[in-house]
Parts: C-alpha cells; structure tokens; sequence
C-alpha cells in the first residue's frame, strides 16, 4: 500500500505503519481487536505480518486494505486550518469541540470553540440533530481522529476534526495566536 511518500507492506514494522497511518491502530482494534490494551497489544518492532501471524494468521491483504481504507476515511473526516475559516464566515451553526485540556484551552482557542465535558458531550449527542457540523480540535491533531470516531460512532453524520489542531491553525489562520509545546 502507498501512503505519500511510505509504501507499507507486510515487513513494515508497526512504527511505519502508525507514521504513514495514524488511524491504523484504531482501524486494527475496532475490526480485529488488535493494539487496543495490553493482551492485544503489539510492539512498535514487530512486523504487519508478525503482528497478523499471532493472531489468528490474519489474511494480509485484507488487513493491508482495512488499514488504507480507514486511512482514506480518516483523510475525508480532516479539515484544513483555512477551510475551516471559510467555513466559519459561512455558517455560524458549527460547533467546535475542543478536546485539550482545561488549562491548555484556557490559555489559548479558538474563538466560539467548546472546551469538550460530559456536559457538552451530552449536549451534542442529545440535541436531536445529528447532521448538525462539529468539528474537533486538538492540540496537533494526533487525537482528534479518536474524538472524531466516537462521535461518529455515536450517531454524528458531519464530524471534521482539524488538520493539525490548533498549532496549525495558530500557524496559518491566527498567526497572532499563541503556539506551546507540551514536554
């Protein structure tokens, strides 16, 4: 399978899979219940093939195309930093949902954005509306995707998670906003 620039193959160790598809984990748990705790779990050394062997010998093709598929999926769910300004100027009924935390969101976010609670969550997911825009926001945009596939999973039909988070919108939307690092 090519991805850009990486091509993942059977012998593409876990780590290379992860870092051409980072929702490969999430697509390998949720049909086959790899990688999601700790009897299922694989090291970032091991082989795809190694990995499909030791579970039940997992055909590889089929689970090379789940995870090019899921990739493919996650790409449609992303929304570029200057798309979703547009999209702002044009319809003020999206909610942000801002998935950092507390102090994260308190020191810099996105105008209009919802710091995500148990009471926004029920919110959202209660309010009748499921085709309603939210789009998530992290901090890189590394665990927006999860975010995003439960609110999926949970009914929403309109969900975009943001491309990069907030670093790369204060990087090309609010150049003015402030960018942090967390170490």
């Amino acid at each position: 399978m090519t991805v850009g620039s990486e091509i993942i193959n059977p012998q593409s160790t876990m780590r290379e899979v992860l870092e051409a598809c980072p929702g490969a984990q999430r697509a390998l748990f949720r049909r086959y219940h790899i990688g999601g705790c700790s009897s299922c779990g694989f090291r970032q050394e091991e082989t795809l093939a190694e990995v499909c062997a030791r579970n039940s010998n997992l055909d590889l093709k089929e689970v090379l195309d789940h995870v090019k598929t899921s990739h493919e999926q996650d790409a449609k769910t992303l929304i570029d930093p200057e798309e979703l300004a547009a999209w702002l100027k044009r319809d003020n009924s999206i909610r942000l949902v801002d998935i950092r935390s507390r102090e994260e969101f308190e020191a810099v976010h996105i105008e209009g954005s919802m710091l995500l609670s148990q009471d926004v969550m029920r919110r959202i997911l209660g309010d009748g509306s499921n085709t309603g825009p939210v789009v998530i926001i992290d901090h890189q945009g590394k665990q927006g995707l999860d975010a995003a596939a439960y609110f999926l999973g949970h009914g929403l039909q309109n969900v975009r998670c943001l491309r990069g988070g907030i670093d790369a919108w204060a990087q090309r939307v609010d150049t003015k906003m402030r960018r942090y690092k967390l170490g």
